[in-house]
């Protein structure tokens, strides 16, 4: 019995000597791209937002963590031009919406990576914006070729009121009529990562 308790803790350990060490790729800043997508009653806009910094895990054939900064002050709209771009940009940038002035960073931090199909994942996290953190579940295809790290999600769907950005939200204000804003904001986030 004490054979058998004793072969496999040593089994255990050596698989864990020789479980793959994760290998860290470091976000390419300018490659990576992040579109994100507003819609109201009327219409939606779009713009993109780009990343400071990040880095993401991967442990020989599968993310494992990971994290990225997004710089709120690269936040553009691109859907408008001349005086409606500026309007918008600025209010979106203004206490109303993200509190860029205060909050020029935003961040998000893998928590859990689980598996649903060869290059398909699940993607849970903390997302942090104007200082406020939420946990957040969203599908991502990942891939890995000639050492560069690619993961893509599309129509990631955030609930900007547990944010506390309420402007012309529904579930606050009554009489918006087609002035209102969803609370779900999308974004399209396309990382590139290298060694």
């Amino acid at each position: 019995m004490k054979k058998g308790i004793l072969l496999i803790a040593l089994v255990s350990m050596i698989m864990v000597a020789f479980k793959p060490a994760a290998v860290e790729y470091k976000v390419d800043t300018q490659k990576s791209k992040i579109e994100w997508i507003g819609k109201k009653v009327t219409g939606e806009h779009r713009g993109e937002i780009k990343l400071s910094s990040g880095v993401l895990n991967y442990n020989g054939n599968a993310l494992s963590g990971g994290n990225f900064i997004i710089n709120m002050n690269s936040m553009t709209v691109t859907d408008l031009e001349g005086e409606m771009n500026a309007k918008l940009l600025g209010h979106l940038k203004a206490d109303d919406f993200f509190g860029v002035d205060k909050y020029s960073q935003s961040k998000f931090t893998i928590t859990k990576v689980t598996p649903v199909s060869s290059g398909k994942v699940n993607i849970t996290g903390n997302l942090t914006i104007k200082g406020i953190t939420q946990p957040i579940t969203f599908p991502a295809a990942v891939s890995i070729k000639n050492g560069v790290l690619v993961a893509v999600a599309q129509g990631v769907k955030v609930d900007r009121t547990k944010y506390d950005i309420k402007y012309g939200s529904k579930s606050f204000f009554d009489s918006l009529g087609d002035k209102a804003i969803n609370d779900d904001f999308e974004l399209n986030i396309n990382l590139v990562a290298k060694k």
